[in-house]
């Protein structure tokens, strides 16, 4: 009976094990993987600014790592893993009495070998065949895999949160190191993550991960890995590097949308940006500074800024909003707004191009086009006055006679095709003021052709790209005269009557050379202030555009003043880091 019995039995085990093992996958494959491509975003200076799909470090060995890496993981996650056989009964036996006692799952009993098969083999799936599974897989990797080996698989494979697998990828995406070069309250903190890493991200969370942080040193004292002293000074050194300019996401996004007509195929990359951190943190600082001040009282909900270097078209800084995490919109490059006056640089372009002067007079008197006719707002006419000081003070009557000089809308519309500036202009007068749509990254690449001496210039935001470590280039447009050099200075010169004497006074910036163009939209609805600066470097152009998403009207919020001022205060900001 008892042979019959254990014959039966060994046939109902069999069946039972069947059953939850026909669908494993083949162990042949624990040291393949498939993951998605990596583009990883590098700053001007090299700083980390942002990641896609899945980060791979370099596979690292335990020789060649500090002692206290693996001592922390085997600290907090499985201190019996060198005396057990792939499970530990033991620990089940502590971790089910511990979750009785307490009421909730607070302690799991799974070894650092089947955290290995579930990483592996294996989905996230709560079930009693996903546990069985798992079981049998640690089994055979205990089988297959020494201690040593096993633990640097799990080492290179875990997944630690922000799309870095293994530790060496963590290390680099969170403290900017190599896995080599961890120290001990950093090898804290990346032990601590496998256990809830998007809890625990130290990115989103560097609170709570300096909290398990101090958990694993305290196992690593239980175990004698560290001792009280060692404990105390990692606890005291503990902290979290700052992490990359989270506006910095709109500048991400926009070099993310070229990435796959740029970079066809799967290799993974490593882009070094444009974006300059001095330029970008003054951005960033300023914008916020004066829409949760000044702004704010003048009911001005967002704002955008760009700054260009002029000479080649690289984005330096770029600020699409309020505050990325809330509005990831992109009002600088995607937001299609009313231009305003900024508009008749164009304009007076055109006119200087059919053979006018900056010091020709104008008639500044009110002038009526059909049914329409402009308005010059607190301007008092005088008769006539210049062209210089008609841009400079942004008289309206006279931008539409000057447009007329220029040959009317539709030349002004093919200077401004020229210049880079897409979207659909009117065809009558009011083009002039600004009526058409456009993008602030448009008119910065058009300021920009002016401010270098006539060359079309292109955005761009990669400087230099790497694929699999081999240098590939990056896609760069060409820069093109289009306007010739005499009517770039020319305009240069009108800009800076603009900051000297004019409407945008509020942008002159002590010690250097400024110009720019004011504009504001009907009802104050949109204000702007696009203009340049001279540096050593060569000029500068920063585009600033102010509004509501809605529409709604600011309180005299003018091209002059806030954004006018913003200009001077990025400025000042930036050459002060």
């Amino acid at each position: 009976m008892g042979v019959i019995l254990t014959i039966w039995g060994g046939f109902a085990l069999a069946a039972v094990l069947l059953w939850y093992t026909w669908d494993m996958p083949r162990t042949d494959s624990a040291l393949e993987h498939v993951r998605r491509p990596s583009v990883t975003l590098r700053t001007a200076d090299g700083g980390q600014l942002g990641n896609q799909g899945d980060l791979y470090g370099e596979t690292v060995r335990l020789r060649n790592l500090p002692a206290h890496v693996p001592a922390a993981l085997l600290a907090i996650e499985d201190r019996r893993f060198r005396s057990h056989f792939g499970l530990d009964p033991i620990g089940l036996i502590r971790a089910l009495h511990r979750n009785f006692t307490a009421g909730d799952v607070v302690q799991g009993g799974s070894t650092l070998t089947q955290q290995l098969a579930k990483n592996l083999f294996l989905s996230p799936a709560r079930s009693t065949r996903r546990k069985v599974q798992e079981a049998l897989l640690a089994l055979w990797l205990e089988h297959r895999f020494s201690k040593d080996q096993l633990l640097e698989i799990y080492l290179n494979r875990v997944y630690l949160g922000g799309g870095a697998y293994g530790v060496d990828a963590a290390a680099r995406l969170y403290f900017g190191v190599s896995a080599r070069q961890l120290s001990l309250p950093q090898a804290a903190i990346l032990a601590g993550l496998p256990q809830a890493p998007s809890r625990y991200n130290p990115r989103s969370n560097p609170d709570g991960a300096m909290a398990r942080g101090r958990d694993v040193l305290a196992a690593m004292r239980d175990t004698g890995a560290i001792t009280d002293a060692q404990m105390a000074a990692a606890i005291s050194e503990m902290a979290i590097p700052p992490r990359p300019s989270r506006n910095g996401g709109w500048f991400a996004d926009w070099i993310f949308e070229d990435i796959p007509e740029a970079f066809p195929g799967s290799a993974d990359l490593v882009i070094r940006t444009t974006l300059d951190p001095r330029w970008q943190n003054a951005v960033e600082g300023r914008l916020r500074t004066l829409l949760y001040g000044d702004g704010g009282d003048a009911r001005v909900s967002q704002g955008a800024v760009v700054v260009m270097d002029a000479a080649t078209g690289a984005v330096r800084a770029m600020a699409g909003g309020r505050d990325f995490q809330q509005s990831p919109f992109n009002r600088a490059t995607d937001a299609r707004r009313q231009p305003g006056s900024t508009f008749k640089a164009l304009v007076y372009l055109a006119a200087l191009e059919r053979g006018a002067s900056p010091g020709d007079s104008v008639s500044d008197l009110p002038l009526r086009v059909g049914r329409w006719s402009p308005s010059n707002g607190r301007w008092r006419a005088r008769g006539a006055i210049t062209l210089e000081e008609a841009f400079a003070q942004s008289v309206n009557t006279a931008a539409v006679r000057v447009m007329q000089m220029g040959g009317g809308a539709r030349s002004v519309a093919e200077v401004a095709a020229r210049l880079g500036v897409r979207g659909r202009f009117p065809t009558d007068g009011s083009l002039a003021l600004g009526t058409g749509e456009v993008t602030l990254i448009d008119m910065v690449a058009a300021f920009s052709a002016i401010a270098n001496g006539g060359r079309r210039v292109t955005p761009f935001g990669m400087a230099r790209v790497e694929a699999e470590g081999r240098v590939v280039s990056a896609p760069r447009a060409e820069t093109p005269q289009v306007i010739s050099g005499l009517h770039a200075e020319q305009m240069r010169q009108m800009m800076m009557a603009v900051t000297r004497y004019g409407s945008g006074r509020a942008a002159a910036v002590p010690g250097l050379v400024t110009g720019g163009k004011t504009g504001t939209t009907q009802d104050y609805r949109d204000a702007w202030f696009i203009g340049f600066v001279q540096l050593p470097s060569g000029p500068m152009v920063i585009g600033v555009w102010l509004g509501n998403d809605n529409n709604r009207s600011m309180d005299d919020v003018r091209g002059g003043t806030l954004p006018a001022r913003l200009f001077r205060e990025v400025v000042e900001a930036a050459r002060a880091s």
